[in-house]
């Protein structure tokens, strides 16, 4: 009897630190401090795919090079010898399923490292809900950008200007996030927020405040934390070095 009461005690205790049990199913967000890397380097363990119907297109190579036949796509090659060495390629013709990690995070710096081909489609929604945009935007003039080119915050603002690589080379996102606030009542009182993006060392966006969840989102309603989700179904991609700093929240 007094060992489980003690039990007990120590569930009401995690219950009151955590707002849940151990072994919910929601995901737990971690707390402000050390970088964490989303990829296990060998599998695709600690994500979930959103159409589980959807084709496996997704898989863990050592490299990955343009098609010489068809730079549309992307072949991947080989088993990476390190954790930190390994590509998580979206191939064929990419048309899969998003992934969405198995658990959830709030105010973030997000380090992401991608490659596109020719004329590709991606991009990384934060929280599950809103989208920075992956895109082969090569070589289109800064006055031409719209929301939907590469970096662009989606249905919000484009890129400030065009950073991006040809087809076939990585790119580096460096993204610092703010969740929405929530009064004690639930109320949104503040906007989710891109106080910085900057892409292969340029500055891209600044300050962006996203009103809503972006196209294509998880959807549902507005939460304090959630899932990074990448999309996996409008073309062939390849990610690598997915790093992921919590932060503390602003004053």
């Amino acid at each position: 009897m007094r060992a489980t009461m003690v039990a007990l005690a120590v569930l009401a205790l995690l219950f009151v630190a955590f707002g849940h049990p151990i072994g919910a199913a929601d995901a737990a967000a971690p707390p402000a401090g050390p970088t964490t890397r989303l990829f296990n380097g060998s599998s695709l363990d600690g994500w979930r795919f959103r159409n589980v119907k959807a084709k496996p297109v997704w898989s863990v190579v050592a490299s990955v090079t343009l098609d010489a036949k068809n730079p549309a796509r992307l072949i991947g090659e080989g088993t990476p010898a390190r954790a930190e060495d390994a590509i998580y390629l979206c191939g064929d013709d990419g048309r899969g399923s998003d992934l969405i990690s198995t658990f959830a995070h709030g105010d973030c710096q997000l380090h992401v490292e991608f490659v596109v081909p020719k004329g590709s489609n991606s991009g990384i929604y934060l929280m599950g809900q809103y989208e920075v945009q992956v895109f082969d935007s090569f070589g289109k003039p800064d006055k031409d950008l719209k929301y939907g080119d590469c970096g662009g915050i989606y249905d919000t603002r484009p890129a400030s200007t065009n950073a991006t690589r040809p087809p076939g080379e990585w790119q580096v996102f460096e993204i610092t996030f703010r969740a929405p606030r929530f009064d004690s009542a639930g109320k949104k009182i503040a906007n989710a927020r891109f106080d910085r993006v900057t892409l292969n060392g340029a500055v891209i966006q600044e300050n962006v405040e996203v009103a809503k969840p972006t196209t294509s989102a998880l959807g549902g309603k507005e939460t304090a934390t959630g899932p990074v989700l990448i999309q996996g179904d409008h073309g062939p991609v390849a990610y690598r070095n997915l790093r992921l700093e919590p932060l503390a929240p602003k004053p």
